[in-house]
């Protein structure tokens, strides 16, 4: 299988990292910096943008401008990276774990609604492999019981919901540059808000407390050291220029293999309303329906073998893992969540950036896997999808 490696690099990347250093600054206060955080802030139809590290103390810094802290609840989707959850952990509030919807993999409205206490203060959502989840309900639910949308991102860059970016919808969206993701420079993350008084904070609490335009040394509040180094930002601005060509031909792709496999009924893959106009497909994700001919770990293991990278997702939902035997939360009911861990996979963006012959090799490798040589599928028909 002649299938990109990740990430990708060339002479663009190399032109701009020695650019940094020939030049006597190195850390965060590179001009490669305030330019990237403008680009991108504005390409994510945000006013502005702030840089740091990576993305987990982004989410971190968000939960700490709002004034999030011990006594506080903030609800949580029930499957994610493990940072959305320890992030409101750090701050000292209890993440309020629910579930997701059965086909999108996006926290579930209407648990949403359910989890919401007199201590809830805020939900932080995630856009689940570059799909957005539901803003429009999202934001309704929040703006009824007076929380705080945040918007963790770190799959989403570019991704839009009628029209609109990631990030754009929330008080702050956090992005991710780390390694895998469809923007990276092997650690990196950012906050985007419009919100001038949150964007001015944040930045000055990112900068040692700094205010911009006051000496170097007058630091006005409690801050700490967030910056992105100029290193990452050159290695970003140079990967900024591929991105919206590269979404185009995940997304080229993902609909390519997905009707090559149209007539495989034991895959359903992830579901996207037609609010979502643009997905990263930081992720393809799918579930195999019961009754298929395999469990998901032989469906995983035969596509290994086949030379087909593929995640079988993960082992266990955030609570199940054990720092929440230690740290408070507070977990309401996800049987989908749990369904999800034993029969759903992905399939990373890196392989969607390969040439045709390769996905229509891949789509024939897949049909195979889903398939027990010399017999069919048991299945009768699909269950509807709820659209939530």
């Amino acid at each position: 299988m002649q299938i990109p490696s990740w990430p990708q690099a060339g002479e663009r990347e190399a032109e701009l990292l020695r650019m940094v250093l020939e030049s006597p600054q190195w850390g965060g206060f590179h001009p490669f910096v305030t330019e990237f955080e403008q680009s991108f802030a504005t390409y994510q139809h945000a006013a502005f943008g702030i840089s740091a590290f990576n993305g987990t103390v982004t989410l971190e810094l968000a939960l700490t401008l709002l004034g999030i802290g011990p006594g506080d609840e903030v609800i949580v989707p029930a499957i994610s990276f493990i940072s959305t959850a320890t992030a409101v952990a750090r701050v000292g509030a209890v993440p309020v774990f629910v579930d997701i919807e059965e086909y999108s993999f996006n926290i579930d409205p209407e648990r949403v609604r359910e989890a919401i206490s007199s201590r809830t203060k805020a939900l932080l959502a995630v856009h689940f492999g570059g799909a957005m989840c539901n803003v429009d309900e999202l934001e309704a639910i929040c703006r009824q019981h007076s929380l705080f949308f945040i918007e963790d991102a770190a799959h989403a860059h570019g991704s839009e919901w009628n029209n609109r970016r990631a990030g754009s919808f929330g008080i702050a969206g956090s992005f991710s540059f780390q390694n895998g993701k469809v923007l990276c420079s092997g650690e990196g993350g950012m906050l985007v808000t419009s919100d001038e008084s949150f964007a001015e904070r944040a930045r000055s609490v990112a900068n040692c407390g700094r205010i911009a335009g006051r000496s170097f040394y007058e630091h006005h509040r409690l801050g700490t050291n967030f910056r992105l180094t100029a290193f990452q930002a050159a290695v970003l601005l140079a990967q900024f220029e591929d991105l919206n060509e590269q979404i185009d031909t995940r997304t080229a792709n993902a609909q390519f293999l997905k009707s090559e496999l149209s007539d495989r009924k034991e895959i359903v893959w992830q579901y996207k309303p037609e609010a979502i106009t643009r997905n990263s497909h930081y992720l393809l994700l799918g579930r195999l329906l019961p009754g298929a001919a395999v469990t998901r770990d032989e469906f995983h293991a035969r596509l290994g073998i086949a030379g087909v990278p593929c995640t079988p997702f993960y082992p266990h939902t955030l609570y199940q893992n054990p720092v929440f035997q230690e740290v408070a939360c507070r977990v309401m009911p996800c049987p989908v969540a749990e369904a999800c861990v034993r029969d759903a996979f992905w399939f990373p963006h890196r392989m969607l950036l390969a040439d045709e012959e390769t996905i229509s090799e891949i789509a024939k490798a897949i049909r195979s896997a889903v398939s027990k040589q010399g017999s069919e599928s048991r299945l009768s028909a699909p269950p509807a999808v709820s659209l939530r």
